[in-house]
This record gives C-alpha cells, structure tokens and sequence, in this order.
C-alpha cells in the first residue's frame, strides 16, 4: 500500500468526546469516526486491524472443531418470549416494529436464534456434539455509551454456542472453548487473565471472563499470590469471618439524636466512632420483595452476590419514597432493630462490638448494638466485594487487586435455552432430553481498543505485530534524491513479495510529519532512508515499542526484517 492512496486522516488534536487513551488514538489515527453516539464508521485501518483479531479467532475455532454460520441480525420476539427473556432483558434491547406490526429486536446476543436452529435439525444424540459460531454486528442499547469501542452500542462480536448430550460432554467442550480462548487471546499479543465470574443477563452456572490488564478498565480483579485463584470482585470468595472466639456482650443498645447525620462517615464522626463500628442497613426489593442487607460500614455490598444469595431474579435498589414506606424513615435512618422485612447479613457485621445503627427515625440511631445478640435470627452470607488484602476464599492466601477491559467470556448454560425452548433430542434409550448448552464470546472490535489501552506511548498506538494493520512502514525522507526512492521502491518490492504487510510512505511531506504519523498509527517495524546514511550504504531499522533505532546494511535489511516479524509472531504465540 503507497501511503498517499491510503485513506487514513490523522488529526492532531484530541476530540473533545474522546476520554480514553484507545478512544483518542482510533480517531486520532484515521481508525474509525463516530456516526451517533456509541456507534463509528471503521475506516481501511480500522478494517485490517479487525479482520486480524477475526482471523485469529476463525483459525482457533476451527482447530477446536467449531464450525461457522452466520445468523440474522433481526431477530422475532415469539424466540425471545420462548426463552423469556423478552421482558427480562431490559432497555438495553432495541425493540422494533415491522410495517405488519410485528414485534422484533436487534440482536444483542444469539442464543435464541441459534437454540432455535439446532432444535429444528438435531434429533438424535449421534448428531452431537455441535459447536457454531459466527462472527457479527451487535446492537445493545447502552444508557450512557462511552469509552469508544469499550461501552459503545453497536460493535462487532464473535458469539459461539455449544450443544452436548449431558453435563459431562458440555463440560469437556466448556474446557476446549477456554483453551481455544487461551490461544486466541495468546496469539493476539496481549497481557491478560481469565477469572471466574457472574453470568450476569446470559445465564448458567459457570463462567470465566478473559480480562486484558489495563489501569482504564472497568473491570476489577482480584488474584491470589498463594494459589493463583482469580476472580471478577463480584463474584471473588473470600474467607468466612472467624468468630469462633467471639463473645456476645452483655447489656443493651440505647437511642442517641444523630440531627442531619445520614452517611456513614457523618454517623462515625457524630459518634466517635471508626466507620468498621457502623453497620449499614441497605434496601433492596427483590423479585418486589423488600430485602435489608446488613453491610459493615467500611466495606461494599455486592449486589451480583446479594442477588444469588436470595435467588432473584430482579434486584432493584430501593427509592426513598420505598425506604420512607418501610422503616418510617428518610434515606440515612435505617436500621434493623424493629424492621419488619427480611434480613440478611454479611458475616463482617458478627463480631462489631458497640455497633452504631439506624433508629428507623429521622435524626435517630441506635448505639452498643450487637447483631448476634440483638437479631439472633439473622441469616448470614457473604455479601461484600473483595478487594486487595482480603483473605482468598479458597486458600486463606492474600488478594492482589488489577483493573482489566473484559474481551471475552465463556458460560456453561446448562439447560436454560434447551429446556425452554424445547431443543431435545433422543438418547441412546430413545428417551428425549434437553440439548446441554455453552456460550462463547468475544467483543472483536472491543479487542482492538483494549490492545491499544495496553498498548500505547505518548506518541500514539505501539500494535502488537499479530494485530498490527501493516507490520512494516517505510519512510523515504528526500523525495527529489532518486537514490532514496530507489531504494524505498526497492524494499517495498521485496518485502511485499514475502508476503509482509507494507506501508511506502510517498507523500511528499517533510520528515517530521512522516515520522509522527509512522509512530501515531502505530506500525510495529519502521525502516527509514534518507540520503545521508544510504551514501554509507545503510538505512535506519525501528521498533515501533523500542526507542532507539539502528543503521543496518541496506543488504541486509531484507533480511532482518523478516527475521524481526517471525520472532515478534513467535513471542506472541508462546
């Protein structure tokens, strides 16, 4: 590719509506423009850097026996309230009407259409196991899109369903789609871990989240050094509070006047006390139910853990017109002493001593509480978010804390769609059973903003070779010495012969510009001729992520060259 046929417009400033780094650098760079909020365009950059990260996952999924299909983007209710998920989904689902009338909705995920296509064809269990994925556009209509390809609304995905016979098969195909996960995230370059996690609006029981390191992730992570157990923070197990030696102390709780004092750290500072000697009581209605969870004041709830623990379906913070109707109190007064709803409590609150809570009465709480003592009837879980130095859950070994942009996830959905939707087949006694499933995603162009995210310098994106648009940039400083573009030429000839990807910059435009817009778009291999160093018989050779570069013999640049490229493929394949 000559670079003056190339459309790729950089810009020099940063777009006001560009907060992260990978956001800055896809406009700045000529990768992509913005069309409506959450939704680009993807220029020829932007397009080769994609059709890389697809490349990847094609050969992947291939080598693990998946096959490829391609389903419709639009997609009929009647599938969606077979599943019920029709309701459930919420906002984030585009709904549309035909011209009849019809209810339909723009996919956000395909396990409808493609339960619906197995169930149709597959009836015996000699025809599983069956593995299908396709690679499309997705719409999710999200609240408040940001972060670029990040949380934008529209977006490329790969999505891939399993169908088995029983647990035991879908649990060895679960196994086969994490490793090709593993393969997939190894060759694209990037520094990542897979964690446990929540399955969130997809369903199932188990799940892993591939999680590329990033200080501007959303995503927070926590990692044992003891045995290597990783988790999302919503779904980390930490270890139970010891309260073996724990005394329930003696006397009672007295009311104190607490005026205009509602958050936690007003409340301890109004007391005196530390705010781990608060305990929080938080509203939830759960499935509509009023809930009260009972938190440390020093510590968070986990709303993906309070869910599961009550076994809702919806879990909705409660209003403050629901808060006033159930305690008799503005929002900062609550308390469980008196509370007529259901409790549950974190195991953190159990050993508080002298606990302050609310009265359940504006500018009123309760002192020298004791939960065992005072709500004996109490249920306890593990309610909180993990972070770093708490305990791990498996071994008792300590938790280190990252921030990671999820980039793919595995599901093990059991029989959630199946079931449901009635995709059987016969067994070997011909007796009908429900297909076991899995689900397997990966957000393509996601994967390209989080390769930037980890991947960048103050000049501009630093690719790693493997998703790189171009692995090689050539910049001919002296346009008017024939020489120098001899030479360009004759490098561009044959490193294009040996099948590498090269950019010959030939615009004529001064130095300066040509090498900023080499550094900003990120080209992993820079080969420089300018006259001076040619007249030597040498060329300058760069690394886009090292900073120094080196004259080499312009015999040998051929040569070291490929040489370059097959060990950065090699590194990243490893």
């Amino acid at each position: 590719m000559r670079y003056s046929a190339l459309l790729a417009p950089t810009l020099k400033e940063v777009p006001k509506e560009a907060e992260v780094i990978s956001h800055q650098l896809l406009l700045r760079a000529g990768y992509m423009r913005k069309v409506a909020a959450g939704i680009y365009s993807y220029m020829p950059l932007g397009v080769r850097v994609i059709e890389r990260v697809k490349t990847i996952i094609r050969e992947e999924m291939t080598r693990s026996g998946a096959q490829e299909v391609f389903l419709p983007a639009v997609q009929p209710a009647e599938l969606w309230k077979e599943s019920e998920r029709w309701g459930y989904y919420g906002p984030e689902l585009l709904r549309v009407k035909d011209r009849k009338g019809g209810d339909f909705c723009i996919g956000p995920t395909h396990e409808e259409v493609m339960t619906a296509l197995v169930r149709d064809d597959i009836k015996s269990y000699r025809q599983l196991p069956l593995n299908l994925f396709q690679i499309q556009t997705k719409f999710r209509d999200e609240v408040r899109p940001r972060a670029g390809l990040l949380r934008g609304r529209e977006f490329i995905m790969k999505d891939g369903y399993s169908f088995d016979i029983d647990e035991e098969a879908a649990k060895k195909t679960y196994q086969v789609m994490y490793d090709a996960y593993v393969r997939i995230f190894d060759r694209c370059g990037l520094s990542y871990r897979p964690v446990e996690a929540d399955t969130g609006n997809i369903g199932g029981n188990m799940s892993h989240e591939f999680q590329v390191l990033a200080d501007s992730g959303e995503d927070s992570i926590v990692s044992c050094g003891s045995c290597n157990y990783t988790a999302n923070v919503e779904k980390a197990e930490l270890q139970q509070v010891d309260d073996s030696a724990f005394v329930v102390p003696s006397g009672s709780y007295d009311k104190r006047h607490t005026p205009a004092v509602r958050t936690v750290e007003e409340v301890a500072r109004f007391l005196g006390l530390p705010t781990s000697s608060i305990i929080k009581t938080i509203l939830y209605l759960a499935d509509e139910q009023p809930v009260a969870v009972l938190m440390r004041g020093d510590l968070e709830v986990n709303e993906v853990k309070v869910k599961a623990a009550l076994k809702a379906t919806t879990l909705l913070l409660a209003n403050e017109a629901t808060v006033l109707e159930i305690t008799g109190a503005p929002v900062g007064f609550a308390g469980p002493i008196g509370l007529r709803c259901r409790l549950v409590a974190d195991p953190s609150v159990r050993t508080v001593v002298d606990a302050a809570v609310g009265a359940n009465e504006l500018d009123h709480h309760f002192v020298g509480v004791s939960i065992p003592r005072d709500l004996p009837e109490v249920t306890y879980t593990d309610l909180r978010l993990a972070g770093a130095g708490d305990a791990c859950g498996r071994c008792g070994g300590t938790f280190a804390f990252f921030k990671g942009i999820e980039v793919g996830q595995v599901f093990y959905l059991g029989t959630k769609y199946s079931a449901k939707m009635k995709a059987q087949v016969l067994n070997d006694k011909g007796e009908e059973n429900p297909m076991v499933m899995g689900c397997y995603g990966i957000g393509v162009t996601r994967t390209m903003a989080a390769a930037i995210e980890q991947n960048h310098d103050k000049d501009g994106i630093v690719w790693p070779m493997a998703l790189a648009p171009y692995q090689v940039i050539i910049a001919p400083l002296q346009l008017h010495e024939p020489s120098v573009v001899e030479e360009a030429e004759r490098i561009y000839r044959e490193l294009s012969a040996a099948g590498v990807d090269v950019i010959l910059d030939d615009r004529d435009l001064r130095p300066g510009v040509k090498l900023k817009d080499a550094d900003l778009i990120g080209i992993p291999v820079r080969i420089t001729i300018g006259a001076r160093s040619l007249g030597e018989g040498k060329v300058e050779f760069k690394l886009r992520r090292h900073a120094e570069a080196t004259l080499i013999s312009s015999a040998d640049i051929i040569a070291e060259t490929l040489k370059t490229i097959a060990s950065e493929r090699g590194a990243a394949a490893e």
